[in-house]
């Protein structure tokens, strides 16, 4: 790993730090980004300025999100920085056979419009992928120490999937009354299972898909429920897989289909960045109680790699660890400039 340096200006006693919950889109494999972002947060965040109360994720972005958090519940960033590089070294397709596939898949994505070829179920594949994912999870995360490092006061986890269904947006959290909605492999995998390519996860009675069809990621939760308003982030930092804007219209089949699936991406995100606007908007009028609720500032740190969406399934190593190295670069330079704000 890339040695990384922030120099951290010491805080004045009268000031508390700031909350922050910490908001991961997901987008595959370009979530190693996210992985890289949250690496240089973990290791480079004054505790005198910043203290992380929250964090959320869908898809690939709740697996980076759920590892960092791992990391704070044991008060050790640095462990979370350990295992999210440990992570998506696992995920890289290393061996020949699962390189070979890695890019046969990518191929064959990137050529779909040229090829007429049957479409799958992924009912009629093996399960080796998700099991593969799942045993990788439970590597890193001790899930069974869960209910003895989760108290009150620890940083909240949650993770957003939907209900097959119901059609129901569900979000997983660490804090959930009941336990089936608390944070296990299969509600990560849930939030992971893109229908293309993998089954439907079934938690209880119900069946989960991808969280990009609901909250990606879930912000909401950081400011609804009862929690009194000490309990809300002064700010939300959204690291951002999918760009918001475009220069040139896109004309050509493969252009339109990454704009499609990036605004597709976006569409949920921006919901829920629309819900915070609007509570800031209210309290400001006073439609809103300012002992119930408070303004909360929201910042993203994005991706800006120009990427096609078939590079989303690309896990070769060499692209995983540019990735990394982009977000340890960018969330170092995010730092840089915010933590004096």
């Amino acid at each position: 790993m890339n040695p990384r340096t922030h120099e951290k200006a010491a805080a004045t006693p009268s000031q508390a730090p700031k909350t922050i919950a910490i908001a991961c889109q997901g987008g595959g494999s370009h979530t190693a980004f996210t992985g890289g972002v949250l690496q240089a947060l973990l290791s480079n965040i004054d505790p005198a300025r910043h203290r992380i109360t929250a964090i959320s994720g869908t898809s690939g972005g709740a697996m980076c999100a759920a590892i960092a958090w791992y990391g704070l519940l044991q008060n050790d960033p640095e462990r979370g920085v350990q295992l999210l590089e440990s992570f998506w070294h696992e995920m890289s397709s290393h061996a020949l056979p699962d390189a070979f596939s890695n890019h046969f898949l990518v191929w064959l994505q990137r050529n779909s419009g040229y090829l007429a070829l049957p479409e799958i179920s992924p009912y009629h594949l093996p399960v080796a992928a998700q099991n593969y994912l799942a045993n990788i999870i439970k590597e890193h995360i001790d899930f069974p120490q869960l209910p003895a490092l989760v108290k009150s006061t620890s940083p909240r986890l949650l993770v957003g999937a939907v209900d097959v269904l119901s059609g129901q947006f569900t979000v997983f959290s660490s804090h959930h009354e009941e336990m089936e909605k608390r944070i296990t492999p299969s509600a990560l995998l849930a939030s992971a299972a893109i229908p293309e390519l993998f089954r439907a996860v079934q938690i209880g009675d119900d069946v989960y898909w991808d969280g990009l069809f609901s909250q990606n990621p879930p912000i909401r939760g950081f400011l609804g429920g009862q929690q009194p308003v000490e309990a809300k982030p002064d700010e939300i930092w959204v690291i951002q897989i999918n760009p918001d804007k475009l220069q040139n219209e896109p004309r050509q089949i493969g252009e339109i289909t990454d704009r499609r699936n990036e605004l597709a991406g976006n569409l949920s995100l921006n919901q829920e960045l629309f819900f915070v606007a609007q509570v800031n908007e209210w309290l400001e009028t006073g439609w809103l109680p300012a002992d119930h609720f408070k303004h909360v500032k929201v910042r993203k740190i994005p991706l800006t790699l120009k990427l096609d969406y078939p590079s989303k399934l690309d896990r070769s190593p060499a692209f995983i660890d540019k990735l990394m190295a982009e977000g340890r670069r960018v969330g170092t330079k995010y730092l840089h400039r915010f933590s004096q704000t």
